[in-house]
């Protein structure tokens, strides 16, 4: 038989989606949209690039496809291996070598030195998510409670606004000079926990990613509900629980696009400005492998390109998820 009856009408054969019921089809519409479409749209994305790399040659070579790219992903958790390895047997001689000496002689001070091997691929990134990281706490830290004031005054708003509108569009690679004489002036310590290098980096992503938030902080708190102000004035709230049981609650959606679009930033941001000052982590890896210039290199550098991506992505959602997770209304949390 070549049709099927639903609903008392014959439908043809091939038309599945009328045959489907309904609760059916919206399972396989998300399918559709969550799975399928982004698999397929990667596949076309993979045969493109692999493509289009065959025909590219560059004076390194031919340009990575997505299989030579994958094997330098190989290659890499491989180096980082032995390096672990090494370290690990480092720090086994030196406590055997201290021990010895020690029962030779009960006055000898042990010395304990640092592993000083060279940074793996797997290291260069942690060393970027710890930077990013903190560069953009601090910046949360300073710009969140200035948007909320900046918000609630107009007289501080017309102060500062000027600031704002001049620095914002001031590029990494303008401060990063500015910052590494400022840092190398008054930070003199040689503690390895807290290098010259981090703080530059640091610092740099702070600068650049305080106005997202300063401004959208203050853009939420001065549009929330006028209902809302005036309920928080015939209960007269204190300043601080306004702010804490009102201004908060509502400016919440605004605040998390600012954090969001200013994570961004600091994360391209950071990649910049360690490739400039060569400060560790994924930009200089970039940056060596390009000065390396071996074979390997561009497929290298492409591998790190699509880990820079992901980590992007994952940053991305991660505040995604602390919004739905914070949010009064998480079911407007969407995307």
């Amino acid at each position: 038989m070549n049709s099927s009856a639903i609903e008392g009408r014959k439908l043809p054969a091939w038309n599945l989606a009328a045959r489907v019921p309904f609760a059916g089809r919206n399972w396989l519409d998300r399918a559709m949209q969550r799975a399928v479409l982004p698999l397929v749209g990667i596949l076309a994305f993979l045969l493109l690039w692999s493509a289009a790399a065959s025909n590219i040659n560059t004076s390194l070579g031919q340009f990575p496809g997505p299989a030579a790219v994958w094997e330098q992903f190989g290659a890499l958790y491989q180096e980082h291996r032995q390096t672990r390895a090494k370290a690990v047997a480092f720090y086994q001689r030196q406590k055997i070598r201290n021990a010895e000496r020690v029962a030779a002689d009960s006055d000898y001070q042990p010395k304990i030195r640092a592993f000083t091997g060279r940074e793996t691929f797997i290291d260069q990134i942690l060393t970027s998510l710890v930077t990013v990281l903190s560069g953009f706490l601090l910046a949360a830290a300073a710009a969140i409670p200035l948007g909320i004031a900046s918000g609630l005054s107009r007289a501080l708003h017309s102060a500062i606004n000027p600031i704002v509108q001049l620095f914002k569009p001031v590029s990494p690679l303008a401060w990063l000079p500015l910052v590494t004489m400022v840092v190398s002036a008054l930070y003199t310590s040689s503690d390895p926990l807290l290098a010259k290098s981090f703080l530059n980096s640091m610092i740099t992503v702070t600068l650049c990613c305080l106005w997202p938030m300063l401004i959208n902080t203050a853009v939420g708190v001065a549009s929330i509900d006028s209902d809302l102000v005036n309920v928080s004035r015939v209960l007269r709230l204190s300043p601080l629980r306004h702010v804490r049981k009102i201004v908060l609650p509502a400016s919440i959606p605004a605040i998390f696009t600012g954090m969001r679009l200013s994570l961004g930033v600091a994360w391209m941001v950071l990649i910049a400005a360690e490739m400039l000052a060569q400060s560790p982590g994924l930009g200089k890896f970039v940056w060596d492998e390009f000065q390396n210039g071996s074979s390997d290199s561009l497929a290298r550098i492409m591998a790190a390109v699509i880990v820079i991506g992901t980590i992007g992505f994952a940053l991305d959602r991660a505040m995604l998820a602390l919004q739905k997770l914070i949010s009064w209304d998480r079911d407007s949390v969407t995307h």
